[in-house]
């Protein structure tokens, strides 16, 4: 299963760059990604941080690795948990007046496999575009220091 998503942020791309990857923020402006804990302030490649989010009814704990930050282009993470590994590659391209993010995050394993049900893309998309919509506020209204 496949979710691409994107969002126009009229903001710069330093403010953009800079509000989704110092992670000191996350909790103030994230709604989706909650109690974020890294032993490092900003994502960077080989970083791994741990959160939690709600993709139902229930808090989901996470770990995800950080594969690649090319800065000011792109990021790339994954985690797995229990049947489902998901790799999210957001992308920064600079327009007129702002940026636009770009998401495509890919599941797979066995419960996309054979569950599906259990992971309605409907869900996921909702969680993927609100991510993008806190990201847009926070960069758009100076939220982050």
């Amino acid at each position: 299963m496949v979710i691409k998503a994107s969002i126009h942020i009229n903001a710069n791309m330093d403010k953009v760059w800079e509000t989704f990857t110092d992670l000191t923020c996350w909790n103030d402006w994230n709604t989706v990604i909650r109690d974020v804990y890294s032993s490092e302030k900003s994502l960077s490649s080989g970083g791994v941080l741990k959160c939690c989010f709600r993709p139902f009814l229930l808090p989901v704990n996470v770990k995800i690795e950080v594969e690649e930050v090319v800065p000011y282009e792109s990021i790339v993470w994954s985690a797995k948990k229990r049947g489902l590994s998901a790799r999210n590659t957001f992308f920064f391209e600079k327009y007129k007046g702002g940026v636009t993010v770009t998401s495509r995050e890919t599941f797979k394993g066995s419960l996309v496999s054979f569950f599906g049900f259990l992971l309605p893309k409907k869900r996921m998309r909702t969680l993927i575009s609100t991510f993008l919509q806190d990201l847009k506020t926070a960069a758009e209204n100076q939220l982050v220091p």
